[in-house]
């Protein structure tokens, strides 16, 4: 069979893996896609992904294409790997594509949203999926912050001292913070994003909300280029990787 070069859109619950990216003597959503690819017929594969996303973080929306040279149509794809994957784990969708296709490069814009839970009590049952924060944040002075962030900018003060990128100008093309209830969320869309860049952008909104930090502070924020400058790193929990588009 000759190769075929298939993108899969993937979701999965990343609350019980050490991230995307195989590891040694680590469970990891990579691994346990490669282990089910591994094991159709042909079997023979690469795979790589949009986003590697990091330990305790979902998605929705993950987007990897593969090289196989399996028997298996690609209209059956989704099940064949679906029947393969622990329940954490779902194909969503997989379509041929041209093997040009850039799963990296080619991204135009990626969605994450970050979830808070703002309530009296902790929620039990969604805690692997939320930032628990007590006391009441102000909304409007996290949107007034979030708004601050939406531009083509510099924003090597919300990268972490591990991103060794020289370039760290990005294009934010919404930053909003939306409640619902006690649920908060915080929906950021990118032309692409540094290394814990949104859970940075996360905690430094909430540092807003309670009090801590003035909304006009952000150009100032920015401006230094400094990861000190900025708000605390948001826990992994809260963060999902919505939908990543694709240039046509």
């Amino acid at each position: 069979m000759p190769l075929r070069s298939i993108k899969l859109t993937i979701a999965y619950d990343g609350s019980g893996y050490h991230g995307w990216q195989a590891q040694p003597g680590l469970e990891t959503i990579q691994q346990k896609l490669d282990e089910a690819l591994s094991s159709l017929p042909g079997g023979k594969t690469t795979i790589k992904a949009a986003s590697r996303t990091d330990a305790g973080v979902s998605a929705l929306g993950q987007v990897a294409v593969i090289q196989i040279d399996s028997p298996v149509p690609t209209e059956n794809l989704t099940v064949a790997i679906n029947d393969r994957l622990p329940p954490e784990i779902a194909i969503v969708e997989a379509i041929e594509v041209p093997r040009s296709f850039e799963v990296t490069l080619g991204a135009k814009n990626k969605h994450y949203r970050y979830t808070i839970y703002n309530g009296n009590t902790r929620p039990v049952l969604r805690i692997k999926h939320c930032w628990y924060v007590p006391g009441k944040l102000d909304i409007e002075a996290m949107s007034s912050a979030a708004e601050k962030l939406v531009g083509t900018m510099d924003f090597k003060s919300f990268a972490s001292a591990a991103d060794t990128r020289t370039n760290t100008i990005r294009t934010i093309f919404r930053c909003d913070v939306t409640d619902d209830g006690d649920w908060i969320h915080i929906d950021v869309e990118g032309d692409a994003f540094l290394y814990n860049m949104v859970r940075n952008i996360a905690g430094t909104l909430v540092e807003a909300g309670a009090g801590r930090l003035k909304p006009d502070r952000i150009p100032e924020i920015i401006e230094a280029k400094n990861r000190t400058a900025a708000g605390p790193m948001a826990p992994a929990a809260g963060l999902c990787l919505l939908r990543i588009r694709y240039h046509q």
